[in-house]
């Protein structure tokens, strides 16, 4: 159902951009916007680990500086039959993890200091399987696909309120709300967009939880864990963290709740939680 619905968000977004095209008037400036979002997109999906794990100040390890952690990525890498990932470790006693990387095949796992501390080796194993999930469903390829058609819309929503300012609905004027459909298109098919683009996120997040709870074999580990950090990271928010890669992490380290978890890269814990025990209790 949660492929199925990326699915549904994805072809959404991109009917939306046709739409916000045809508003504009013309095809050439829905190839300009489309092109330079995919040119931005195409060079964040090719450098953004390094970015993000600069941003962070994750350190690469090895099996010997790290060998339970290390050891623990190991295993869970054979249980799920993927390419062994680089291990970073984040310099932050706020407890979180993400994965990042192009591919499996060029991918990274990291956890910062805090997350080793508070969390029991099972629940740590649900976690960095959560993780390796979204490596093996190539979360990051279709978190940049929503980005390239989102970044599209909102500049072909730039575009749309500069020409409606300046004259561009006039020629709808006599027919009426011209002006006016133009601007709110230009207002709305934005906020739309990014809207889609964050339920596509919290859709990758329910597989994710689901990916990590078979591989490592325990749900209730994972559903400890997530409970767990929730908690902590309220109390201990990540200082450093920022919207723009609020996404990665297995727990929103930007806190939001009521309307604006309609703008939340994560589903609700309690949503996430119940899932998976649901889903040991079928086992």
């Amino acid at each position: 159902m949660n492929r199925f619905k990326t699915a549904m968000l994805l072809t959404t977004l991109t009917l939306l951009m046709v739409a916000m095209g045809s508003a504009l008037g013309g095809r050439g400036g829905m190839y300009l916007a489309f092109l330079m979002a995919c040119g931005m997109n195409l060079f964040s999906y090719w450098f953004s680990d390094k970015i993000v794990l600069r941003m962070y100040g994750a350190q690469e390890v090895t099996e010997a500086e790290q060998p339970a952690f290390y050891g623990l990525v190991r295993r869970l890498v054979l249980q799920a039959q993927l390419p062994m990932p680089k291990v970073y470790i984040i310099p932050s006693d706020s407890p979180n993890a993400f994965a990042t990387g192009r591919n499996p095949e060029h991918a990274a796992v990291a956890a910062t200091e805090g997350i080793l501390r508070i969390l029991s080796p099972e629940e740590l194993e649900g976690v960095m399987a959560h993780e390796l999930t979204h490596v093996a469903n190539r979360d990051i390829l279709i978190s940049t696909i929503a980005a390239t058609i989102a970044g599209a819309i909102s500049m072909l929503g730039n575009m749309l309120q500069w020409g409606a300012i300046l004259g561009g609905g006039r020629r709808d004027d006599e027919e009426g709300g011209g002006l006016f459909g133009a601007l709110a298109m230009a207002i709305i098919a934005p906020i739309a967009a990014m809207l889609i683009q964050m339920a596509v996120s919290r859709s990758r997040e329910y597989l994710a939880d689901e990916g990590g709870a078979r591989i490592c074999g325990r749900p209730l580990a994972l559903a400890n864990a997530l409970r767990k950090l929730d908690s902590a990271s309220r109390m201990l928010p990540m200082q450093e963290a920022r919207p723009a890669t609020a996404h990665l992490f297995i727990v929103n380290p930007l806190t939001a709740g009521g309307l604006l978890q309609l703008f939340s890269t994560h589903p609700p814990m309690e949503d996430r939680i119940a899932r998976l025990e649901r889903m040991a209790a079928t086992r």
